[in-house]
């Protein structure tokens, strides 16, 4: 447990050049309280105390603005930045290495039963404000650019960017495989937008039903 927390702590430090010293990490990075509120949700709901797991995964919710569903399987060395609105669905696997920044959206269509999340590979780092939705996964060392929409799957190496999210770059080059012809239907662009947004909605909506029935 504590050579955990120390890699953890280690992931912060080398990532983030605000993160003064290890006390400060410790104690005042949301990111950090929330996995390592997340690794006794997933003990918990691993050994059949679904209850007690969504407790403590609320919990966190409440003390850092992040949702950690407690049968996500979370790798080492895992780094979200500021945090706020961070959301990660059930069936979600992440890798060893993986950055996420604030607003990232790790969720489902609402189509797919079973398997509904996507996979994160190792090393891949997801920009704020990114929605990947859907049951694919991001190969390792992909970067996904801050409020991209991503809804099918990413090669290894790569940069992906837009609404809906395309791959630009591929192993540091760039990938020039769009025409005049080939190119993102901006009507379907908008509907994705609204999509996303209108779920966001939706889900402050259910949040404050529930806050007026306590």
């Amino acid at each position: 447990m504590f050579d955990r927390l120390r890699e953890d702590i280690a992931a912060v430090k080398e990532r983030d050049p605000a993160a003064t010293s290890t006390l400060q990490i410790l104690l005042l990075y949301p990111g950090l309280k929330a996995i390592r509120m997340h690794r006794r949700a997933n003990w918990l709901w691993r050994h059949n105390h679904k209850f007690w797991a969504r407790y403590v995964s609320q919990r966190a919710v409440r003390k850092t603005g992040i949702e950690i569903h407690p049968a996500a399987k979370i790798g080492r060395r895992f780094f979200i930045d500021h945090g706020t609105g961070v959301v990660i669905g059930e069936t979600t696997e992440i890798g060893d290495d993986v950055t996420l920044y604030q607003g990232v959206t790790l969720g489902g269509t609402g189509k797919d039963t079973g398997k509904r999340h996507p996979t994160i590979g190792n090393g891949v780092m997801i920009g704020a404000g990114a929605k990947v939705l859907g049951p694919f996964k991001v190969g390792d060392n992909s970067n996904i650019a801050a409020g991209a929409v991503v809804l099918e799957e990413i090669p290894p190496d790569s940069t992906a960017v837009g609404v809906p999210a395309r791959v630009v770059k591929r192993r540091g080059k760039r990938v020039d495989d769009l025409d005049q012809v080939h190119i993102p239907d901006p009507v379907s662009q908008e509907l994705c937008k609204m999509s996303v947004h209108i779920e966001r909605l939706e889900k402050e909506l259910a949040k404050w039903k529930a806050d007026e029935e306590k």
